[in-house]
């Protein structure tokens, strides 16, 4: 590959979000195919560990230290890339954060977070680097989406609602450029055994401990399998395939309610507004029997 004025340039792996969990999975699993790739993350301890895995792995590894939640955050990792000689071939969306409790009251800005993450900063790469990839005719995109994006989620409303974003906008850019040479794919996983389930709060809700928990290993060989294979969707797992058709199949006033059940602790506070916990407002045996 050249650029511009006609100096090489080198396709390259960007994994954004690359520091722990799925992001830092499928950096190894492309480095294992001798792949340049480049390690995106806020954290410069976790870029160090998973450049080393890159390199155990047999591939070769550059990391920048980025914020996605700046404003030129694309331009910037354009910048390196550049400057790196190196050209973005394959893109990786996999940061992204969740929180659970309702959104009546937890914090407005921690909230907004997860709309700048999952889905501006994803937008903002995608659109950034897509349009080359197509002018090269190959490459793709794979973005880090979740079963959660089959159906609203109470108790974890704006994650979920960011997953369906990731789910529609991927499926949508696949059929546009399947016929460029370029994939865009969303791998869609149950959860996963990383420390997001425990920083979410998501691994002390029932829902979570009914579905098997899946490796991070696992969905990253699934994920860019599918990937290479110019998927659409990638469902890893057969449990999350089960989630995902109830998902799709129950009416929305059943899968609402059961989800937002599912979800909520008896101490979380009532989402009515009173400011008592769940359990001892509309939670209590007399309020379901409409004595309140």
């Amino acid at each position: 590959m050249t650029d511009e004025q006609g100096e090489s340039l080198r396709p390259a792996v960007v994994v954004v979000g690359a520091s722990r969990g799925i992001g830092r999975a499928i950096a190894k699993v492309a480095a294992r195919e001798g792949a340049t790739v480049v390690l995106v993350a806020r954290s410069s301890d976790g870029l160090s560990a998973a450049a080393n895995d890159v390199k155990a792995a047999g591939g070769q590894a550059f990391t920048f230290s980025l914020d996605l939640l700046a404003t030129d955050a694309s331009r910037r990792l354009q910048d390196f890339l550049t400057a790196n000689s190196l050209v973005c071939d394959v893109l990786v969306n996999s940061a992204g954060y969740g929180l659970r409790g309702p959104a009546t009251t937890l914090p407005i800005a921690d909230q907004l977070g997860i709309v700048d993450v999952n889905v501006r900063a994803l937008t903002d790469m995608t659109l950034h680097f897509l349009p080359g990839m197509v002018a090269r005719g190959r490459g793709g995109v794979l973005n880090l989406g979740s079963i959660a994006g089959f159906t609203p989620g109470p108790n974890m409303a704006l994650y979920y609602a960011s997953k369906a974003f990731v789910r529609s906008f991927s499926e949508a850019l696949h059929q546009e450029v399947k016929s460029t040479g370029v994939a865009v794919t969303c791998v869609a996983p149950g959860p996963v055994a990383t420390e997001f389930l425990e920083k979410s709060g998501a691994g002390r809700a029932a829902l979570f401990k009914i579905l098997p928990k899946l490796s991070s290993d696992y969905v990253a060989e699934r994920a860019w399998s599918g990937f290479k294979s110019s998927r659409r969707l990638v469902v890893p797992g057969l449990s999350a395939k089960l989630a995902a058709f109830v998902a799709s199949s129950l009416p929305a006033t059943v899968k609402v309610r059961l989800i937002g059940r599912l979800q909520r602790r008896s101490r979380d506070l009532c989402p009515c507004g009173s400011g008592k916990p769940f359990k001892e407002c509309c939670g209590s045996r007399k309020a379901r029997r409409g004595g309140i």
